[in-house]
């Protein structure tokens, strides 16, 4: 049963700048988005929370002029608009920050900064003007890379701040965030969430939507759930907590978001790396994985923990004084050669370098283990589809069509036909690199209990994470990098936010824990 909505707060903000009245939007006849009705007001930051498929980002899209609603109207200072662009909705002052990154790789920050919007005089750029234009906008957001970076060249995480500080050049009146902290640390998130309460401050209406609830209830003055396309209802945001607001999103109650720790078996050494190097990434790091073990990397961006991995696979240079796989000595010139082995590797760009968007589910899934459906007569069709509704049901991948392409999945579904395509080779060790990055509560959810079943029949796993929360609530054992090297090692008790906040910031941490090594 759908809870009534809350009444509106009738002091703050004052009259809506924009306001969506019974929007509906439909795809082939398909129903994505039904009777939708909300408002967005100045200094104001009303959240939109769901579950991945809730209809968020379609909602944002109709918003923003990229697509037109199937139903329904907007209204923008008490007057009827409608937007045949996006370039109408920038023009009446409305801003979208979009999931996804958008940035043209081959060209410089700035001038994916600047891109249409140039400056110049008699046909000549000002490159100067519009490189100190761009130090700044990076600046106010935290963002620390050079305006003449390549964007190619940059991490995701800055390349989400440049797409960031590129939406917020000039002056809007609304502005959408779209998950802009999916792919950004701890501490990356704080400076952005200063610079939205700076929005807001100074009259900016701000709709903002995310799947990390604590930023949710630290930001928003209203919330909005979505639950299949359709609302549940507004709320105000004071008494709201991320418990109440999960169990708003999936209907019904919801349950400690990590599995319940049960006794296992760790036993001896299943995986051993020492003396690693990765020039410019990684120095010196030394680690042992156990049978059985989940093994967290924490760690700021840049502190090595994905480039560690990446050469251990081959995905980049690198050298090892030992790398030692169930005791015998190991080397892999490529994911290939480590999957064949028994090492399954989730990459942290399951969109950029995980999936073929643009292809089937199918053919997703099988990619990396063509043995499985190839005959002397060719590709075997029948076992491809069998193997799709296999994963299908193992994983609860949810979609409208199995000749769906993945980029048409929710992100959560992404993920998790992710982790069927590379289970598919029955990996005896799995790495996962942010392995809940920009998926909602109830996929997480999912993922973890999928991880704890993994390590319970006998396998073992590392996760990489931003999430500090996500590595105490899931992890045996957390290695904390700091500039390349492992700068402490926390288990049990040990294993806080604090502990580990210290370990990826301070050298001095270092100090108080170089008695320990990350053999365990």
């Amino acid at each position: 049963m759908n809870a009534a909505p809350a009444p509106p707060s009738p002091a703050r903000g004052g009259a809506p700048v924009l306001r969506a009245e019974r929007l509906a939007k439909a795809f082939g006849g398909v129903p994505v988005l039904s009777d939708i009705s909300l408002d967005i007001r100045p200094g104001e930051i009303h959240a939109v929370i769901g579950e991945n498929g809730a209809g968020k980002s379609t909602l944002m899209r109709l918003l923003s002029g990229y697509l037109r609603p199937s139903e329904g109207a907007l209204w923008m200072d008490g007057e009827p608009i409608a937007f045949h662009g996006p370039a109408d909705a920038q023009a009446a002052g409305i801003a979208l920050v979009h999931q996804e990154i958008l940035l043209a790789e081959a060209l410089s920050v700035t001038e994916n900064i600047f891109i249409g919007r140039e400056i110049g005089r008699f046909g000549r750029l000002d490159e100067r003007a519009m490189r100190a234009a761009a130090a700044a906008q990076l600046a106010e957001i935290g963002c620390k890379v050079s305006p003449r970076a390549r964007v190619g060249d940059i991490s995701l995480a800055n390349r989400q701040l440049v797409q960031i500080a590129k939406a917020l050049l000039g002056t809007h009146r609304v502005v959408i965030f779209d998950e802009p902290t999916a792919v950004l640390t701890h501490d990356e998130v704080d400076p952005l969430l200063d610079i939205i309460v700076k929005l807001k401050q100074r009259g900016v209406a701000i709709l903002y939507i995310s799947h990390r609830l604590d930023e949710v209830e630290r930001l928003a003055d209203r919330v909005t759930v979505l639950r299949d396309g359709r609302m549940v209802g507004s709320y105000e945001a004071e008494g709201l907590t991320p418990h109440r607001m999960a169990s708003l999103m999936v209907g019904r109650e919801f349950a400690s978001l990590y599995p319940v720790r049960v006794p296992r078996d760790i036993a001896g050494p299943v995986l051993e790396i020492e003396h690693a190097h990765v020039p410019g990434f990684v120095h010196d790091v030394s680690l042992t994985l156990h049978k059985g073990e989940i093994l967290g990397l924490a760690g700021m961006i840049g502190a090595g923990r994905t480039e560690l991995f990446e050469g251990l696979l081959g995905l980049r240079p690198a050298s090892f004084g030992a790398v030692r796989l169930h005791g015998k000595p190991s080397h892999f010139a490529s994911p290939a050669q480590a999957a064949a082995a028994g090492i399954g590797y989730l990459t942290e760009d399951r969109k950029g370098k995980g999936l073929l968007l643009g292809e089937r589910l199918a053919p997703n899934l099988t990619l990396a283990a063509l043995d499985r459906v190839h005959t002397v007569a060719g590709l075997d069709l029948a076992r491809e589809a069998q193997l799709l509704d296999r994963a299908v049901a193992s994983y609860d991948i949810r979609l409208r069509s199995r000749d769906a392409k993945a980029g048409q999945l929710s992100g959560g579904n992404q993920q998790k036909l992710l982790l069927a395509k590379v289970m598919l080779n029955d990996p005896s060790i799995l790495v996962i690199d942010e392995p809940t990055r920009g998926i909602d509560i109830a996929n997480k959810s999912q993922i973890y209990a999928f991880i704890q079943s993994l390590v319970q029949e006998g396998r073992s796993c590392i996760v990489i994470s931003s999430e500090m929360q996500e590595l105490i609530g899931l992890c045996d054992r957390i290695l904390v990098m700091r500039s390349g090297r492992i700068n402490g090692e926390l288990s049990g008790d040990a294993m806080t936010e604090s502990n580990v906040a210290l370990h990826a910031t301070s050298s001095a941490a270092h100090e108080k824990t170089s008695g320990r090594n990350a053999h365990g």
